[in-house]
């Protein structure tokens, strides 16, 4: 299946039992919140999807019963984070053998590499593989920032065709349109930028909470992008304490306990990390438990493109 990189692509969280197993009947709620919600792609594996503590069988399972559930309906994404170049090679093999539409790629993991083997890094991967790929640009939260020079010679790979762009710059967006015009897709990777970006001409939206919350994020970008901007703000100002959950350290555990609230997910975790216990929980509940309280009437936003 083909990949347009727009639309909301949620970052899908990784749904475990009580005995750290894989959950996919709960999983399969939220898959289908998403799908009912108008979402236009899955991404699996990444931070939200706890992907440093997934084995290779489990991401593997994932990617499998992922396509399965979707059935044909939007592509499915497995994200890339691995320490060696044999390994994303072999990870991106893996993706092909079982379905996946694309592939979202951090650098190198662990070792902060330079700009000419990050590079290298990518080239080596993309032409090992006819699957898309979505850079994700993430220098605050992994340390290393794939800058415009560094797209200049990425775009030689065809399949590089995409950014997740998550270096909290705004204006990294025109700066990216400035240069490259439609040839690298743009979707913001950070929550709290996400309507801003779309504003200033990125193309979607790789999105968090909308783990727990499917249609108020859809709503938002179709809003924005048939030009009902005040719409699309005033849903987004409601939003906006619970898409800061996403800005935080502990955000798979925040998201987690918005899905429970919403009924499309559990708080199970994987160790090292931890449910939110104390004050902290307390805190995070209250945002939540606002948010449902004050939570908006949408607007009709589905088809809203065949409208304008």
């Amino acid at each position: 299946m083909s990949v347009n990189w727009s639309g909301v692509m949620p970052a899908v969280t990784t749904k475990f039992t009580n005995e750290d197993t894989l959950d996919l009947n709960m999983f399969k709620v939220n898959i289908d919140a998403q799908l009912e919600a108008g979402v236009h792609g899955i991404i699996l594996g990444g931070t939200l999807g706890e992907a440093s503590t997934l084995t290779d069988h489990e991401k593997r399972t994932l990617v499998r019963e992922t396509v399965e559930m979707v059935d044909g309906q939007v592509p499915v994404i497995i994200n890339i984070a691995e320490q060696t170049t044999k390994s994303a090679i072999q990870a991106a093999e893996n993706a092909v053998e079982d379905g996946a539409s694309g592939l979202m790629m951090l650098p190198p993991m662990r070792y902060k590499a330079g700009e000419k083997e990050t590079v290298t890094y990518y080239k080596e991967v993309a032409n090992s593989t006819h699957l898309p790929i979505m850079v994700y640009n993430n220098p605050v939260d992994y340390g290393i920032e794939v800058t415009l020079e560094m797209f200049e010679k990425l775009i030689h790979c065809d399949n590089i065709q995409a950014v997740k762009e998550s270096t909290r710059d705004i204006s990294n967006v025109t700066r990216m349109k400035n240069r490259f015009g439609d040839r690298i897709k743009i979707l913001s990777g950070v929550d709290t930028l996400a309507l801003e970006s779309m504003i200033m001409g990125a193309d979607g939206w790789v999105a968090g909470l909308v783990d727990a919350f499917p249609r108020e994020t859809v709503a938002i970008y179709e809003l924005q992008k048939a030009g009902r901007i005040q719409e699309a703000i005033e849903i987004y100002r409601w939003f906006l304490p619970l898409l800061e959950l996403d800005i935080d350290t502990k955000l798979v555990q925040n998201i987690k306990l918005a899905e429970v609230a919403t009924g499309i997910g559990t708080e199970n975790v994987r160790a090292p990390r931890l449910p939110l216990s104390g004050k902290e929980r307390e805190r995070v509940l209250a945002i939540i438990e606002e948010g449902l309280k004050t939570r908006p009437v949408l607007p009709e936003y589905k088809n809203l493109s065949a409208l304008v």
